[in-house]
């Protein structure tokens, strides 16, 4: 059984582990920390953590440094969120209230969270099944190009460009946009398609060619905004800790690139959020927590956030072992709850 002392050892053992990277030992502790007893004493604490499997020596006649275990203690036991300075706070509101729809914001929630955290971060989009068609345009670019925009009532715009092999009417094609607003407007996605699917039979068969062209991208559009994908930002962040891990980078690189994996992942975690970490609004898969998926050398972060149509997605960050839990963990919350307040407000 590990005594509270040395949980307070393990604590700090990991605190001074991430902060210097170099394993620590019991002189250390006793010099930097004020436990009140002797280098000896805190010797038995690190012993009893090391059969309790929640540390380990690198090296013969080395400090200790955290296990996948300890860490999954640190996070659900013993951390500390620490709030965020009056200054990111500041930096959170000024940044993301500049946004300007749906995949600004996420952007920017990315570049932002990855800047606090100095991790690899992530934003799922929200499933958008419940979102619905607010407004079809068409914009004439040239007599044979036009941009198709698709705006959903969450504030999500979906672009395409569509070429046409006919001149462009353009009374023709505010005829079809008017007709298309009739016929989407208040749908949601998934009646949206079906509505779709039967749209150009309406017309004489010498327009259909351009109705069923400008559909198709439609058609299109509406699936991007119903697909479950990530944003992500930090990358160099990652392959500047490369040395925290013991094998290759590479399938970390691959899970970012391919991004089913990480979405599996975080479909798990939302799922599984019962621990000691959940009650502090921050879910954590720790090492070999993600070994069957690939990713037994890294840590991921994640928290809901709610959507302007009620669904849920996740936000999170993605490192190493040994990164900054607290400060991750409080920045995680604190921009997951910021972003949940701003799409509540369009």
């Amino acid at each position: 059984m590990v005594s509270g002392r040395s949980l307070d050892v393990l604590r700090v053992i990991v605190q001074d582990y991430v902060a210097s990277r170099e394993p620590v030992g019991s002189k250390s502790i006793v010099e930097r920390h004020s436990f009140g007893v002797s280098a000896a004493t805190i010797r038995n604490d690190m012993a009893l953590l090391e059969e309790e499997e929640l540390i380990i020596a690198p090296h013969t006649s080395s400090g200790r440094v955290p296990t996948d275990k300890g860490y999954r203690m640190f996070v659900d036991h013993l951390a500390d969120l620490r709030p965020l300075t009056s200054a990111q706070r500041l930096a959170i509101d000024q940044f993301l209230g500049a946004s300007v729809d749906l995949d600004d914001v996420l952007a920017r929630t990315v570049r932002l969270l990855s800047q606090l955290t100095h991790q690899v971060a992530l934003v799922q989009y929200p499933l958008l099944s419940k979102s619905h068609v607010r407004h079809v345009e068409f914009v004439p670019l040239s007599s044979s190009r036009v941009m198709s925009v698709l705006i959903t009532d969450t504030g999500r715009i979906e672009q395409r460009l569509v070429d046409v092999s006919d001149p462009i009417d353009e009374t023709f094609l505010a005829e079809v946009r008017a007709r298309l607003n009739t016929a989407l407007g208040g749908l949601g996605l998934a009646d949206a398609t079906d509505a779709l699917a039967q749209f150009a039979v309406q017309f004489e068969p010498a327009r259909r060619p351009l109705v069923e062209v400008l559909v198709s991208s439609l058609v299109e559009q509406v699936g991007a905004n119903r697909q479950d994908r990530l944003v992500m930002a930090g990358t160099a962040n990652l392959v500047r800790t490369e040395e925290d891990f013991s094998g290759s980078i590479y399938p970390v690189l691959e899970a970012i690139e391919e991004q089913v994996t990480l979405l599996r992942l975080f479909g798990e975690m939302a799922a599984d959020q019962n621990g000691g970490s959940a009650g502090k609004g921050v879910a954590a898969s720790i090492g070999r927590e993600n070994a069957e998926f690939g990713l037994g050398e890294i840590s991921i972060l994640t928290s809901g956030y709610g959507a302007p149509d009620g669904s849920m997605a996740r936000l999170g960050v993605l490192g190493p072992l040994r990164m900054d839990y607290s400060n991750n963990m409080a920045a995680v919350r604190a921009v997951a709850r910021y972003l949940t307040r701003l799409l509540g407000e369009e």
